[in-house]
């Protein structure tokens, strides 16, 4: 995609990257999170994970369009070798290929880590998140039944890995 850049998220990133990831929250089942974030926690979510892990956001004309990041998969010191993935797109980017260029960009850096494992977490269902998961090589490991509610529903998450 033309004048499309990938590189790390900032502080300055958190107004737009909240902004995104709170239409997910009001409208979508894509995350359990029901109240909207602000800014300012957006922006230590960002400071924390990327510390750790490689945290992206995708712009094109200066505006964030989209973010990928990896996170923590468990607390315990046995996991320390695999992690959860996580991507979002601002709304009406999707299908327009920056998901694909972002989260393999998030996936060759992880990579270079000392990781071996990645676990994506797709709330069900959500045929984009599957295409996408599934292009990138992650396979289908299981689905955990109504272990959400949101908007007066039982959700089921299916869970996809990718080995390093």
């Amino acid at each position: 995609m033309q004048g499309l850049e990938i590189r790390p998220a900032s502080s300055t990133d958190s107004v737009e990257i909240a902004d995104i990831y709170n239409y997910y929250i009001d409208h979508t089942i894509v995350t359990f999170e029901t109240t909207p974030i602000s800014a300012e926690e957006m922006q230590q979510r960002i400071e924390k994970i990327s510390n750790q892990f490689p945290y992206l956001v995708a712009i094109i004309d200066t505006v964030v369009v989209g973010y990928a990041y990896a996170s923590t998969w468990k607390p315990r010191a046995a996991y320390n070798f695999a992690v959860e993935t996580s991507i979002y797109l601002k709304n009406g980017y999707e299908g327009s290929g920056i998901g694909t260029k972002l989260y393999s960009k998030l996936i060759d850096e992880v990579r270079s880590t000392d990781v071996k494992t990645a676990i994506g977490g797709v709330s069900l269902p959500n045929q984009g998140s599957i295409v996408l998961h599934e292009k990138l090589g992650f396979k289908k490991i299981g689905v955990f039944s109504r272990v959400g509610f949101k908007f007066q529903k039982w959700i089921d998450v299916g869970y996809w890995q990718l080995h390093f």
